[in-house]
């Protein structure tokens, strides 16, 4: 199996929602463009990506929401190099009826209270769910793997939560840990680099916004 020397992991730029969330009454969240700041901060993310892949080919997976497809696009990577799938597992938190501003703003108290990971939206997802879907995600990139023609490295361009998760998995992080990181802000990348002994290891941590507070051993 020829695993990828690295796979680079990219949150989407900023985003109408993020600009103001008053856009989510009118509409839905995967249909969100990038705003013009976003759309930069993905060029400029572009640049650092296409000089770090130069010439070598690359295995994208996009989360099937219009900002993560813009954000890609922004890019500017060769298209005689990259093989493209949208992955809707790797989609953004189904956040329930966005409509009802004030039932969201109240639920996202709740849920700072209640705990990131453990707390579903009404109608929505929780994080423990997205974190499902991750994992079978990760089953099917694994096998990705094993094909003949595997690209040396993978690109998934998807969500701040999605990010954290996915890690979480991968790396085996307990609820605790992944409930004391902060997600990447808008167009920033963590990287996951093959090493000389076949672990792979983060170029960079996530920020923490407290220390992790486990209720038993774990790791």
């Amino acid at each position: 199996m020829a695993r990828p020397r690295r796979i680079v992991l990219v949150r989407h730029g900023e985003s109408e929602g993020n600009a103001d969330d008053t856009v989510y009454e009118r509409e839905p969240d995967h249909a969100l463009a990038l705003t013009a700041t976003g759309r930069t901060q993905a060029e400029e993310t572009g640049t650092r990506l296409r000089e770090t892949f130069g010439q070598e080919r690359v295995g994208v997976f996009v989360s099937p929401y219009r900002r993560t497809h813009e954000t890609f696009e922004a890019f500017g990577l060769d298209p005689a190099l990259v093989r493209i799938r949208e992955e809707p597992r790797l989609r953004e938190q189904d956040w329930g009826n966005w409509q009802d501003r004030e039932d969201v703003r109240l639920q996202k108290t709740y849920r700072d209270a209640y705990g990131h990971f453990f707390y579903r939206f009404a109608q929505g997802e929780s994080g423990a769910d997205v974190y499902d879907r991750v994992s079978a995600f990760l089953e099917s990139l694994h096998r990705s793997f094993e094909t003949p023609d595997a690209p040396p490295n993978v690109l998934l361009v998807t969500h701040g939560l999605t990010m954290r998760l996915f890690c979480m998995r991968w790396f085996h992080w307990s609820v605790a840990e992944f409930e004391s990181l902060v997600n990447p802000g808008n167009a920033e990348t963590r990287t996951l680099l093959l090493g000389a002994d076949g672990a792979y290891a983060l170029d960079r941590p996530f920020e923490r916004w407290r220390v992790p507070e486990p209720y038993g051993r774990t790791g």
